[in-house]
């Protein structure tokens, strides 16, 4: 046995040879526990005992007994020193007043050969912490080895080794604050030399405070979530309210008492306070703050301003300014300030600020909540920021939509807050946002900010439907005195049946187009959108003053004008219709200027893409003598799916060219020409159509040459003036340049037009007419032919009728009548014929078919013609013939109508007549017709010699039916029973003029007659029944003369003044004229059956038929028939319709056996007498 224990030992010295050894005596102090570990199985940790020590026993580690000592034997074969650790552990335990031990010591000699790690764990009652001062030069926090070898370590638990913090030698940290459980420890290299004294530990007893908070305000602390634990509490006498995470602070003074010693490190500091404000001022009107209150802390100052709605608050910082930041944007002083705002719609609005910056003073429209964020230490002054509230300054307007017009009120910006309302309170709605007006009724509405222009823009629609041909609104203008200062965005939706287009007529001088995105010089800019199925395309944008003067687009859409706030609103007239039936998407028309222009235009949505399987068509007017150029700028062509794309040009009766977009366009042309593009089916994932082109056009200097030969027209010349504007227009004479060209009669002149258009130069003619005693014959006042290489047509004709001083010249027009142009008569003739005298005064403005059946005029006269074409029109205008002569200046000879009264005036109205002169009227009345005279409109003058004179007189009679002068009063209506005569006299005037104006109207007479022969055939249809035999022989004496027939007519009695001798003849006698008529011999045998009283042509009026004038002579008056008691009244030789003649009967009323007329059959004529058939004695001047 003791042999098999030596060889042990021995064996156990032989591997001992190999390895390092260490063998040494340890005692560990009291209350420490040292624990010994090897690397690895290799390098076991033994205890040597026993009698000499022969006992060994060795384990990985071994843990040592206080105050016990042991031998311990280390034998590795790796280095003692890179091969084992000892922890050395010490339990500090701490009441709330002491820790126990107090100094955290070392024991620096145990093992020293080895590495050592000292270990301290404390224990402190709950919410307790132990403050460890750090003896020596301090500590510095590292997440790195440290270089000397002595790493400090704090960990928190037990349970999370890996949360812990490292520590070198060497730092300011000297005082280390931990709470319960937590270890603290010390690792120090092999042969390290260890002070005795590490750490001094106390027991922290927190700290306390006394605050005072303003009324009002409200004071919470809160614990950040990753700091220390620690809790706050307030003491009130023997009551304390503590917490770990929040709490309150209410107005008035308050103790705190803090756990931990630092509570600026854990908690942060909320201060808020309310301040109510009115409508003019608010208490109180400053943000006050107490500088030191809390100043350890890192503080955030609240302030809540409410004010009342419509309220603007105003803020001032004193203490420098602020500078806007984003919210995400830190402030490096960690001064920053917020603040917030609620809008009229209910949201907040939130800005960010830190300090020194430029904005000092803000303008809030609502309620606000201003937050400063103060830094720990940092300094405030007593005074944040003052604030004041005034009343929100609105603006109110009232608005009358048009009818079918909506006004749409929309927010374009965020800032500032404002809303639209409507309608006066309390039944005002508001809103932030939008409005829409739609009633015609006027509106009220107000804006809750002064300037609302900033906030809204101003969409004003109006909706036109047209039908096939018309359109419920033509002229399209905007309404200018709606929102004149806001953005106004004017629109007009189109709309035409489905196959048919809308068309647009521009005014001169036309529209220009320009790319989408752009905008017009003078801010008026208008758009035309089209609504196809694929979705809306823009046909163009355009600007005043262009070429295109219409734009046709098909179906449905939508024009717009935009106009910016404070631009005065100028906007296009332009004409709304209906256009014809069209496939294309658009057609524009443009008229290029004259000279040398260069003018561009765009397809359809450019620079996006043409829409596909659609076409688009240009129409231009070249101007003559130019030529044009097309050239593409900028283009792109598609993936055709189907069809391909083509660029087509129309001529007038010339084939159409077909190009590609890649083909030479048309260069150096003329003429009129149609452009259209088309587009196929494209691939929309690829790029597609679009097109930019520009039309050049440059004058072709051809001259147009003409040569005027007069010698062939007696009296005839000529006159060019150029009336237009267009500076390239030449017009010359001989090779002289000119503006006006006078051709005399008789004369040849080479004439020379370079681009001059025809509706720049005037062309007029004239001809002179002489008419002496041998030579005054009458004339139908026709036009020369002028030579046909005048290109432009011809604009008036002028003759000028000079005659002798005994002479009349006499106007009758070709058709019968003419008609006097005056207000409520105007000519809408195709020819207008202007007389004037010599001098120049007017004689009148006359068309055809009126009531005037000739004019006489006792002077030199000149008489202009004007007709839309004298291709077409060369005459004959007037028939003149030169008569005897006359005392009056002007005659005119008047025949009114039945349907409708005559309007005439004096010569040259509403100018006055020319003084002094005599004009006068000769008005025939039909029989069984009265006239009606009512003068509308009589100026006089203030006579400077001699006197005005209105005479009225019958024809038949000296007696004056009316007679006034300047300074009197007269009638201004008068029923005429016969013809009559007008005679007005001019004196000469000193201030003012003479003129008239009066109608002429004709009435049927009342037929007495009529009434007499009904009285008459009730009695005797009366004596008819009570006496058969009396009617039977009254029968038989009526059959008698059943063939025959009788018209009575009641004896006319129209004479003129001075018609004192006439010689009778057979028909002027009275040998067949009745004395009476028994009326049994006439209507006896109609006594048996019913009698109807015939009371002559219905009131409708009398049948008209034409008769040619039967005055023979042209030279003089002709006279009337003298009265006379035959079947024929007498009446005035002037033409009259032949129905209306005594001499007239319409053959159907022998038909029936009252002669009442009959549906049907011609009008015929039979002659009662042959008196029509002898001339009539002449009309001396003496009678007038």
């Amino acid at each position: 046995m003791r042999l098999c224990a030596t060889c042990a030992l021995l064996l156990l010295w032989a591997a001992l040879d190999s390895s390092e050894i260490l063998q040494t005596a340890v005692r560990p102090d009291k209350d420490r526990t040292v624990t010994v570990s090897g690397s690895s199985d290799q390098c076991p940790v033994c205890t040597v005992g026993g009698v000499n020590d022969t006992q060994t026993s060795c384990q990985p580690s071994l843990s040592l007994v206080p105050e016990q000592e042991v031998k311990l034997l280390l034998n590795c074969s790796q280095p003692i020193g890179q091969s084992y650790t000892v922890t050395i552990t010490s339990m500090i335990e701490c009441t709330k007043d002491a820790c126990s031990p107090s100094v955290l010591q070392s024991q620096p000699s145990i093992l020293t050969e080895l590495s050592r790690t000292f270990t301290f764990e404390l224990k402190a009652p709950e919410k307790t912490v132990v403050g460890l001062d750090v003896t020596g030069d301090g500590l510095t926090e590292t997440s790195q080895q440290c270089p000397d070898g002595f790493q400090y370590s704090v960990v928190a638990s037990k349970t999370d080794a890996q949360s812990s913090t490292q520590y070198c030698r060497g730092g300011s940290v000297t005082r280390l604050d931990l709470p319960s459980e937590t270890a603290v420890s010390l690792r120090v290299p092999p042969n390290a030399q260890v002070v005795p004294m590490l750490f001094q530990a106390t027991p922290q007893k927190g700290r306390t405070m006394v605050v005072t908070v303003d009324p009002g305000t409200m004071v919470v602390l809160s614990r950040d979530a990753a700091s220390p634990e620690c809790e706050v509490c307030t003491v009130d006498g023997s009551t304390r309210s503590c917490s770990a995470e929040e709490k309150s602070l209410a107005n008035g003074e308050s103790s705190l008492e803090f756990s931990c010693l630092k509570p600026e490190d854990t908690f942060s500091v909320k201060m808020e306070k309310k301040i109510a404000c009115t409508q003019s001022s608010c208490s109180p009107a400053a943000a006050q703050v107490d500088p030191e209150l809390f100043k350890d802390f890192r503080r955030s100052l609240t302030w809540d301003i409410s004010v009342p709605e419509r309220t603007v608050l105003t803020l001032d910082f004193p203490s420098g300014g602020l500078k806007d930041v984003s919210a995400a944007e830190d402030c490096q002083d960690g001064y920053r300030y917020s603040v917030s705002t609620t809008k009229g719609d209910g949201t907040i609005k939130a800005n960010s600020y830190c300090r020194g910056g430029a904005v000092s003073h803000l303008n809030l429209p609502g309620p606000a909540t201003v937050t400063a964020e103060v830094p720990k230490g940092g300094d405030l002054d007593p005074t944040a920021f003052n604030f004041k509230a005034a009343p929100r300054g609105a603006r109110m307007m009232s608005v009358t939509p048009d009818p079918d017009t909506i006004i749409t009120i929309s927010r374009v910006g965020e800032d500032p807050d404002c809303s639209v309302c409507v309608d006066p309170p309390p039944n005002q709605k508001c809103n932030p946002r939008y409005l829409q007006l739609t009633d015609t009724r006027n509106t009220s509405v107000e804006f809750t900010c002064p300037r609302p222009q900033d906030v809204f823009s101003v969409e004003i629609n109006r909706e036109i439907d047209c039908t096939e041909t018309s359109c419920s609104g033509n002229i399209v203008q905007p309404e200018s005195s709606l929102f004149p200062d806001f953005n106004r965005t004017f629109t007009w939706d189109l709309k035409v049946v489905s196959t048919r287009a809308f068309q647009l007529d521009f005014p001169e001088p036309g529209m220009r187009q320009i790319p989408n995105e752009e905008t017009c010089p003078d801010e008026h800019t208008y758009s035309l959108v089209i609504y196809l199925r694929s979705g809306p395309a823009t046909i163009g944008t355009f600007c005043k003053g262009g070429t295109v003067s219409t734009i046709m687009a098909r179906y449905k859409g939508r024009v717009v004008l935009r106009v910016p706030g404070d631009a005065k609103l100028d906007p296009v007239d332009f004409k709304l219709s209906v256009g014809p039936e069209t496939n294309m998407l658009a057609i524009l028309k443009a008229n290029l200027p004259r000279g040398v222009s260069d003018t561009d235009f765009l397809t359809a949505n450019y620079p996006r893409d043409f829409p596909d399987m659609q076409q688009m068509q240009w129409n231009f007017t070249v101007p003559g003598m130019h030529n044009y150029t097309v050239s593409f700028r900028d283009h792109a062509a598609p993936e055709c799916l189907s069809n391909e794309v083509t660029v087509e040009y129309q001529k007038p009766n010339k084939k159409v060219s077909k190009l590609t977009l890649t083909d030479p366009q048309p260069e150096h042309q003329q003429g009129n020409f149609n452009m259209v593009l088309k587009n196929c089916e494209t691939n929309t994932t690829l790029e597609g159509l679009r097109l930019s082109y520009r039309v050049s056009v440059m004058r072709s200097g051809h001259p147009v040459l003409c040569t005027v030969d007069l010698t062939k027209h007696k009296g005839v010349s000529v006159q060019l003036e150029k009336v237009g504007s267009d500076p390239y227009c030449e017009m010359s004479v001989d090779s002289k340049v000119t503006r006006k060209i006078f051709v005399a009669a008789g004369t040849t002149a080479r004439l020379s037009f370079l681009d001059c258009p025809n509706e720049d130069v005037r062309l007029t003619a004239s001809k002179v007419i002489e008419c002496q005693d041998a030579s005054c014959t009458a004339t139908k006042l026709t036009i020369p032919k002028l030579d046909s290489c005048l290109p432009m047509p011809l604009h008036s004709f002028t003759w000028r009728l000079n005659i002798p001083n005994d002479r009349t010249l006499d106007l009758v027009s070709p058709t019968g009548s003419l008609k006097q142009s005056l207000p409520g008569q105007k000519c809408n003739h195709s020819v207008l014929l202007h007389v004037a005298e010599s001098d120049g005064s007017s004689v009148g403005d006359f068309c055809y078919n009126g009531d005037i059946q000739k004019v006489q005029v006792h002077t030199n006269i000149s008489v202009t013609v004007a007709v839309k074409d004298f291709n077409r029109t060369r005459g004959p205008f007037l028939s003149v013939n030169a008569s005897q002569e006359i005392r009056e200046t002007i005659i005119y000879r008047v025949a009114p109508k039945v349907a409708s009264p005559a309007l005439l005036a004096t010569p040259g109205w509403p100018r006055g007549m020319k003084p002094p002169t005599t004009v006068s009227w000769i008005v025939t009345v039909p029989s069984q017709y009265q006239a009606h005279l009512h003068f509308v409109n009589v100026s006089q003058p203030k006579c400077k010699k001699r006197h005005t004179a209105i005479t009225v007189k019958t024809l038949d009679s000296e007696e004056e039916m009316m007679s006034r002068r300047e300074d009197e009063e007269a009638e201004d209506k008068l029923v005429v029973p016969r013809s009559f005569y007008v005679n007005m006299s001019n004196c000469i005037p000193e201030d003012g003029q003479f003129s008239a104006l009066f109608k002429v109207g004709l009435e049927k007479k009342t037929n007495l007659l009529a009434i007499v022969l009904g009285i008459t055939g009730a009695v005797v249809l009366a004596l008819a029944v009570l006496g058969i035999v009396c009617c039977v022989t009254r029968k038989k004496k009526t059959q008698k003369m059943n063939t025959e027939s009788s018209i009575y007519i009641s004896k006319g009695n129209i004479f003129r003044p001075g018609d004192r001798h006439f010689s009778k003849t057979r028909s002027d006698n009275e040998s067949h004229v009745y004395d009476s008529i028994d009326d049994t011999m006439v209507y006896g045998h109609l006594l048996g059956d019913s009698y109807n009283t015939f009371t002559g042509p219905p009131d409708g009026g009398l049948p008209v038929v034409k008769e040619p004038d039967p005055e023979p002579e042209m030279d003089q008056y002709n006279t009337f028939l003298k009265p006379s008691e035959t079947f024929i009244p007498s009446r005035p030789r002037t033409p009259i319709d032949r129905q209306d003649s005594l001499g007239f009967q319409d053959r159907r009323m022998v038909d029936n056996e009252l002669y009442t007329f009959k549906s049907t059959g011609d009008i015929n004529t039979i002659r009662l007498s042959g008196v029509d058939l002898e001339p009539e004695p002449p009309i001396m001047e003496e009678s007038l």
